[in-house]
Protein backbone atom coordinates (compact mmCIF):
# COMPACT_ATOMS: atom_id res chain seq x y z
CA UNK A 1 0.00 0.00 0.00
CA UNK A 2 1.44 3.64 -0.98
CA UNK A 3 1.51 5.51 2.12
CA UNK A 4 0.33 8.72 2.61
CA UNK A 5 2.03 10.49 4.95
CA UNK A 6 4.04 14.13 4.79
CA UNK A 7 7.56 12.41 3.48
CA UNK A 8 4.92 10.59 0.62
CA UNK A 9 2.94 13.52 -0.18
CA UNK A 10 6.33 16.11 -0.21
CA UNK A 11 7.63 13.66 -2.95
CA UNK A 12 5.24 14.47 -5.76
CA UNK A 13 3.65 17.61 -4.72
CA UNK A 14 6.81 19.73 -5.93
CA UNK A 15 5.19 23.31 -5.06
CA UNK A 16 3.68 22.42 -2.07
CA UNK A 17 0.44 22.27 -2.28
CA UNK A 18 -0.80 20.78 0.70
CA UNK A 19 0.85 24.27 2.73
CA UNK A 20 -2.17 25.89 1.13
CA UNK A 21 -4.66 23.48 2.03
CA UNK A 22 -3.40 23.14 5.67
CA UNK A 23 -3.81 26.68 5.84
CA UNK A 24 -7.07 27.14 5.36
CA UNK A 25 -8.14 28.50 8.92
CA UNK A 26 -5.55 30.92 8.08
CA UNK A 27 -6.93 32.18 5.56
CA UNK A 28 -10.52 33.08 6.55
CA UNK A 29 -9.00 34.77 9.87
CA UNK A 30 -6.78 37.25 7.00
CA UNK A 31 -9.81 36.97 4.78
CA UNK A 32 -11.51 38.79 7.63
CA UNK A 33 -9.01 41.30 7.81
CA UNK A 34 -8.68 42.26 4.33
CA UNK A 35 -12.03 42.76 4.32
CA UNK A 36 -11.98 45.38 6.68
CA UNK A 37 -8.86 47.11 5.17
CA UNK A 38 -10.84 47.52 2.28
CA UNK A 39 -13.44 50.40 3.37
CA UNK A 40 -16.26 48.99 2.20
CA UNK A 41 -19.63 51.05 3.63
CA UNK A 42 -22.78 49.58 3.53
CA UNK A 43 -25.29 49.72 0.79
CA UNK A 44 -28.78 48.88 0.37
CA UNK A 45 -28.62 46.80 -2.42
CA UNK A 46 -32.82 45.78 -2.59
CA UNK A 47 -32.00 43.76 -5.72
CA UNK A 48 -29.40 41.52 -4.08
CA UNK A 49 -25.80 40.96 -5.35
CA UNK A 50 -24.33 38.91 -7.71
CA UNK A 51 -20.58 37.31 -7.65
CA UNK A 52 -19.31 37.27 -11.13
CA UNK A 53 -16.04 35.36 -11.82
CA UNK A 54 -14.73 32.06 -13.12
CA UNK A 55 -13.16 28.93 -11.43
CA UNK A 56 -11.33 29.14 -8.26
CA UNK A 57 -12.69 32.76 -8.24
CA UNK A 58 -16.02 31.67 -8.37
CA UNK A 59 -16.73 28.83 -5.95
CA UNK A 60 -16.68 31.08 -3.23
CA UNK A 61 -19.34 32.73 -4.30
CA UNK A 62 -21.11 29.73 -4.53
CA UNK A 63 -20.17 28.33 -1.01
CA UNK A 64 -21.33 31.54 0.27
CA UNK A 65 -24.70 31.23 -0.52
CA UNK A 66 -24.98 27.29 0.70
CA UNK A 67 -23.17 28.92 4.00
CA UNK A 68 -25.89 31.23 4.07
CA UNK A 69 -28.81 29.09 3.01
CA UNK A 70 -32.23 29.97 3.52
CA UNK A 71 -30.87 33.25 5.79
CA UNK A 72 -29.94 34.60 2.61
CA UNK A 73 -32.67 37.51 2.20
CA UNK A 74 -32.59 38.67 -1.13
CA UNK A 75 -31.14 36.88 -3.99
CA UNK A 76 -27.78 35.96 -4.85
CA UNK A 77 -26.56 35.54 -8.21
CA UNK A 78 -23.19 33.69 -9.59
CA UNK A 79 -22.44 34.96 -13.18
CA UNK A 80 -19.96 32.25 -15.09
CA UNK A 81 -19.67 34.00 -18.50
CA UNK A 82 -19.19 37.22 -19.97
CA UNK A 83 -22.92 38.41 -19.22
CA UNK A 84 -24.82 39.06 -16.16
CA UNK A 85 -27.94 37.67 -15.78
CA UNK A 86 -31.21 39.28 -17.08
CA UNK A 87 -32.30 40.32 -13.73
CA UNK A 88 -29.52 42.61 -12.45
CA UNK A 89 -30.60 46.12 -11.84
CA UNK A 90 -28.55 49.34 -11.11
CA UNK A 91 -29.93 48.26 -7.39
CA UNK A 92 -27.82 44.73 -8.00
CA UNK A 93 -24.24 44.83 -6.13
CA UNK A 94 -21.95 43.16 -8.23
CA UNK A 95 -18.82 41.71 -6.72
CA UNK A 96 -16.14 41.00 -9.13
CA UNK A 97 -14.02 38.19 -8.42
CA UNK A 98 -10.95 37.59 -10.09
CA UNK A 99 -7.90 36.63 -8.52
CA UNK A 100 -5.27 37.22 -11.39
CA UNK A 101 -7.55 40.01 -12.10
CA UNK A 102 -7.19 39.30 -15.58
CA UNK A 103 -10.00 37.38 -16.27
CA UNK A 104 -11.75 38.01 -19.05
CA UNK A 105 -15.19 37.49 -18.59
CA UNK A 106 -14.81 38.67 -14.69
CA UNK A 107 -13.62 42.01 -16.46
CA UNK A 108 -16.65 42.04 -19.62
CA UNK A 109 -19.05 41.56 -16.23
CA UNK A 110 -17.28 44.33 -14.53
CA UNK A 111 -17.87 46.77 -17.71
CA UNK A 112 -21.23 45.49 -17.62
CA UNK A 113 -22.01 46.74 -13.94
CA UNK A 114 -20.83 49.77 -14.83
CA UNK A 115 -22.87 50.19 -17.96
CA UNK A 116 -26.30 49.73 -16.17
CA UNK A 117 -24.86 51.74 -13.46
CA UNK A 118 -25.06 49.06 -10.80
CA UNK A 119 -22.48 49.45 -8.04
CA UNK A 120 -19.52 47.46 -7.70
CA UNK A 121 -16.83 46.09 -5.85
CA UNK A 122 -13.56 43.84 -6.73
CA UNK A 123 -11.91 41.39 -5.37
CA UNK A 124 -8.32 40.24 -6.76
CA UNK A 125 -4.70 40.05 -6.27
CA UNK A 126 -4.20 42.74 -8.41
CA UNK A 127 -3.99 42.66 -13.03
CA UNK A 128 -6.53 44.72 -14.63
CA UNK A 129 -9.81 44.42 -12.43
CA UNK A 130 -7.75 46.61 -9.60
CA UNK A 131 -6.44 49.12 -12.34
CA UNK A 132 -9.57 49.52 -13.27
CA UNK A 133 -11.26 49.54 -9.86
CA UNK A 134 -8.54 51.96 -8.97
CA UNK A 135 -9.22 54.11 -11.54
CA UNK A 136 -12.86 53.89 -11.19
CA UNK A 137 -12.84 54.58 -7.78
CA UNK A 138 -14.60 51.29 -7.12
CA UNK A 139 -13.45 49.30 -3.76
CA UNK A 140 -11.11 46.57 -4.04
CA UNK A 141 -10.80 43.21 -1.96
CA UNK A 142 -7.63 42.57 -1.65
CA UNK A 143 -6.11 39.13 -1.93
CA UNK A 144 -2.67 37.82 -2.04
CA UNK A 145 -0.34 36.74 -4.50
CA UNK A 146 1.33 33.53 -5.07
CA UNK A 147 -1.71 30.97 -5.02
CA UNK A 148 -3.36 29.04 -7.21
CA UNK A 149 -6.54 30.56 -7.80
CA UNK A 150 -8.07 27.39 -6.58
CA UNK A 151 -5.78 27.78 -3.02
CA UNK A 152 -8.07 31.11 -2.49
CA UNK A 153 -10.72 29.75 -1.86
CA UNK A 154 -11.12 30.56 1.94
CA UNK A 155 -10.61 34.42 0.65
CA UNK A 156 -13.29 34.10 -1.83
CA UNK A 157 -15.46 32.81 -0.02
CA UNK A 158 -15.23 35.11 2.91
CA UNK A 159 -15.39 37.88 0.66
CA UNK A 160 -18.83 36.70 -0.62
CA UNK A 161 -20.10 35.90 2.67
CA UNK A 162 -19.24 39.93 3.87
CA UNK A 163 -20.15 41.81 0.76
CA UNK A 164 -23.63 39.52 0.79
CA UNK A 165 -24.09 41.21 4.93
CA UNK A 166 -22.47 44.92 3.32
CA UNK A 167 -25.48 44.52 0.88
CA UNK A 168 -28.34 43.40 3.01
CA UNK A 169 -28.60 39.99 1.66
CA UNK A 170 -27.70 38.25 4.10
CA UNK A 171 -26.73 38.45 7.80
CA UNK A 172 -22.90 38.37 8.86
CA UNK A 173 -21.13 35.55 9.95
CA UNK A 174 -18.05 36.78 11.73
CA UNK A 175 -18.54 34.83 14.62
CA UNK A 176 -19.20 31.80 12.16
CA UNK A 177 -16.12 31.98 10.12
CA UNK A 178 -13.62 32.33 13.63
CA UNK A 179 -15.67 29.43 15.21
CA UNK A 180 -15.18 27.49 11.87
CA UNK A 181 -11.01 28.32 11.28
CA UNK A 182 -10.63 27.08 14.90
CA UNK A 183 -12.66 23.85 13.63
CA UNK A 184 -10.94 23.48 10.68
CA UNK A 185 -7.31 23.52 12.66
CA UNK A 186 -8.78 20.14 14.81
CA UNK A 187 -9.80 18.96 10.87
CA UNK A 188 -6.39 19.82 9.54
CA UNK A 189 -4.51 17.63 12.46
CA UNK A 190 -7.44 14.81 11.80
CA UNK A 191 -7.12 14.46 8.11
CA UNK A 192 -3.66 16.01 7.41
CA UNK A 193 -0.80 13.54 5.98
CA UNK A 194 0.60 13.77 9.80
CA UNK A 195 -2.85 11.66 10.53
CA UNK A 196 -3.26 7.74 10.32
CA UNK A 197 -3.49 6.07 7.07
CA UNK A 198 -6.63 5.19 7.78
CA UNK A 199 -8.26 8.66 8.46
CA UNK A 200 -11.15 9.93 6.32
CA UNK A 201 -9.35 11.47 3.83
CA UNK A 202 -6.98 8.95 2.97
CA UNK A 203 -9.53 5.97 2.81
CA UNK A 204 -11.30 8.03 0.20
CA UNK A 205 -8.74 9.21 -1.83
CA UNK A 206 -7.62 5.32 -2.11
CA UNK A 207 -11.14 4.28 -2.76
CA UNK A 208 -11.41 6.48 -5.87
CA UNK A 209 -7.99 5.69 -6.79
CA UNK A 210 -8.38 4.38 -10.52
CA UNK A 211 -12.16 4.96 -10.80
CA UNK A 212 -14.35 8.23 -11.83
CA UNK A 213 -15.56 10.11 -9.27
CA UNK A 214 -19.12 10.89 -9.14
CA UNK A 215 -19.79 13.23 -6.33
CA UNK A 216 -23.36 14.33 -5.52
CA UNK A 217 -24.28 16.66 -2.81
CA UNK A 218 -28.03 17.99 -1.67
CA UNK A 219 -29.11 21.91 -0.58
CA UNK A 220 -25.82 22.87 0.82
CA UNK A 221 -23.64 20.56 -0.11
CA UNK A 222 -24.45 20.73 -3.70
CA UNK A 223 -21.70 23.59 -4.16
CA UNK A 224 -18.81 21.68 -2.17
CA UNK A 225 -20.16 18.86 -4.71
CA UNK A 226 -18.71 21.43 -7.43
CA UNK A 227 -15.87 22.05 -5.71
CA UNK A 228 -14.68 18.67 -5.33
CA UNK A 229 -15.62 17.72 -9.17
CA UNK A 230 -12.67 20.73 -9.61
CA UNK A 231 -10.24 19.85 -7.23
CA UNK A 232 -10.48 16.46 -8.44
CA UNK A 233 -9.79 17.33 -12.04
CA UNK A 234 -7.40 20.10 -11.61
CA UNK A 235 -4.91 18.29 -8.38
CA UNK A 236 -5.61 14.85 -9.62
CA UNK A 237 -6.27 15.41 -12.93
CA UNK A 238 -9.07 12.38 -13.48
CA UNK A 239 -12.02 13.31 -14.82
CA UNK A 240 -14.86 13.79 -12.33
CA UNK A 241 -19.03 14.71 -12.17
CA UNK A 242 -20.94 16.67 -9.55
CA UNK A 243 -24.54 15.77 -9.21
CA UNK A 244 -27.03 17.36 -7.14
CA UNK A 245 -30.24 15.39 -5.41
CA UNK A 246 -32.92 15.27 -5.60
CA UNK A 247 -32.63 16.24 -9.26
CA UNK A 248 -30.38 13.31 -10.06
CA UNK A 249 -32.88 10.53 -8.60
CA UNK A 250 -34.82 11.52 -11.95
CA UNK A 251 -32.20 11.11 -14.73
CA UNK A 252 -28.61 10.45 -13.89
CA UNK A 253 -29.49 7.54 -11.21
CA UNK A 254 -30.73 5.55 -14.26
CA UNK A 255 -27.26 5.89 -16.22
CA UNK A 256 -25.32 5.05 -13.07
CA UNK A 257 -27.05 1.27 -13.44
CA UNK A 258 -25.62 0.84 -16.69
CA UNK A 259 -21.69 2.09 -15.42
CA UNK A 260 -20.48 -1.75 -14.31
CA UNK A 261 -17.61 -2.52 -16.93
CA UNK A 262 -18.56 -1.04 -20.15
CA UNK A 263 -17.97 2.49 -19.44
CA UNK A 264 -15.03 2.13 -17.22
CA UNK A 265 -14.84 1.80 -12.89
CA UNK A 266 -16.93 4.25 -11.40
CA UNK A 267 -16.95 5.79 -7.86
CA UNK A 268 -19.64 7.54 -5.78
CA UNK A 269 -18.95 10.22 -3.01
CA UNK A 270 -22.48 11.19 -1.61
CA UNK A 271 -21.86 14.62 0.63
CA UNK A 272 -24.45 14.33 3.46
CA UNK A 273 -25.68 17.17 6.24
CA UNK A 274 -27.61 17.43 9.33
CA UNK A 275 -29.56 19.79 7.74
CA UNK A 276 -30.91 18.86 4.80
CA UNK A 277 -34.57 17.94 4.52
CA UNK A 278 -35.71 14.71 5.94
CA UNK A 279 -36.46 13.30 2.60
CA UNK A 280 -32.95 14.46 0.92
CA UNK A 281 -31.49 12.64 3.65
CA UNK A 282 -33.62 9.29 3.00
CA UNK A 283 -32.85 9.56 -1.10
CA UNK A 284 -28.91 9.54 -0.63
CA UNK A 285 -29.66 6.43 1.61
CA UNK A 286 -31.78 5.36 -1.39
CA UNK A 287 -29.40 6.15 -4.02
CA UNK A 288 -25.96 4.86 -2.66
CA UNK A 289 -28.28 1.19 -2.39
CA UNK A 290 -29.47 1.04 -5.41
CA UNK A 291 -26.04 2.21 -7.26
CA UNK A 292 -23.59 0.44 -5.05
CA UNK A 293 -24.15 -2.90 -7.30
CA UNK A 294 -23.17 -1.27 -10.64
CA UNK A 295 -20.07 0.41 -9.63
CA UNK A 296 -16.61 -0.09 -7.82
CA UNK A 297 -17.15 1.57 -4.29
CA UNK A 298 -19.47 4.24 -2.87
CA UNK A 299 -19.07 6.36 0.38
CA UNK A 300 -21.53 9.07 2.06
CA UNK A 301 -19.55 11.76 3.83
CA UNK A 302 -21.41 13.81 6.43
CA UNK A 303 -20.39 17.08 6.72
CA UNK A 304 -18.81 18.16 10.39
CA UNK A 305 -19.38 21.49 12.43
CA UNK A 306 -22.31 23.28 14.45
CA UNK A 307 -23.23 26.54 12.01
CA UNK A 308 -23.70 26.01 8.11
CA UNK A 309 -20.39 27.63 7.44
CA UNK A 310 -18.39 25.78 9.67
CA UNK A 311 -20.10 22.38 7.74
CA UNK A 312 -19.77 23.52 4.65
CA UNK A 313 -16.29 24.53 5.10
CA UNK A 314 -15.29 21.55 6.72
CA UNK A 315 -16.22 18.98 3.35
CA UNK A 316 -14.36 22.22 1.42
CA UNK A 317 -11.33 20.59 3.35
CA UNK A 318 -11.75 17.32 3.21
CA UNK A 319 -12.26 17.23 -0.87
CA UNK A 320 -9.17 19.36 -0.66
CA UNK A 321 -7.04 16.92 1.25
CA UNK A 322 -8.85 13.86 -0.86
CA UNK A 323 -8.01 15.18 -4.18
CA UNK A 324 -4.08 16.07 -2.96
CA UNK A 325 -3.65 12.65 -1.55
CA UNK A 326 -5.28 10.73 -5.14
CA UNK A 327 -2.84 13.06 -6.80
CA UNK A 328 -0.03 11.14 -4.79
CA UNK A 329 -1.43 8.17 -5.49
CA UNK A 330 -1.02 8.61 -9.08
CA UNK A 331 1.97 9.75 -8.51
CA UNK A 332 1.52 13.41 -10.35
CA UNK A 333 1.86 16.82 -9.09
CA UNK A 334 -1.18 18.69 -8.12
CA UNK A 335 -0.46 21.99 -8.79
CA UNK A 336 0.26 22.36 -12.95
CA UNK A 337 -2.66 22.78 -14.68
CA UNK A 338 -0.26 22.82 -17.94
CA UNK A 339 -3.98 22.37 -20.31
CA UNK A 340 -5.42 25.36 -18.96
CA UNK A 341 -2.80 27.58 -19.00
CA UNK A 342 -2.14 26.71 -22.91
CA UNK A 343 -5.33 27.16 -23.98
CA UNK A 344 -5.51 30.72 -22.30
CA UNK A 345 -2.13 31.10 -24.51
CA UNK A 346 -4.49 30.05 -27.48
CA UNK A 347 -7.17 32.10 -26.76
CA UNK A 348 -4.98 35.53 -26.19
CA UNK A 349 -3.75 34.77 -29.60
CA UNK A 350 -7.03 34.91 -31.29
Amino acid sequence: MITLDAKAVSAVDISGQVDDILDLPNHLRDALWRVETAGLEAFDARDGMILAGMGGSAIGGALAKAALSDRASRPIGIARGYELPAWATPETLILCASYSGNTEEALACYDAAGFLGAPRIAVTSGGRLAELAHQDGVPVIPVPGGFQPRGVVGYMTVAALEVAALSGAGPRVHSEIDVASAHLEDLCAEWGPGSPEDSLAKTIARQLHGAIPLVIGAGATAAVAVRWRCELNENAKVPASAHELPEADHNDIVGWTGAAGEFGRFAAVFLDDSDLHPRVRERIALTEALIAPHIAETVIVASRGESCTERVMSLVLLGDLVSLYLAVLRGVDPTPIAVIEAFKQELGRN
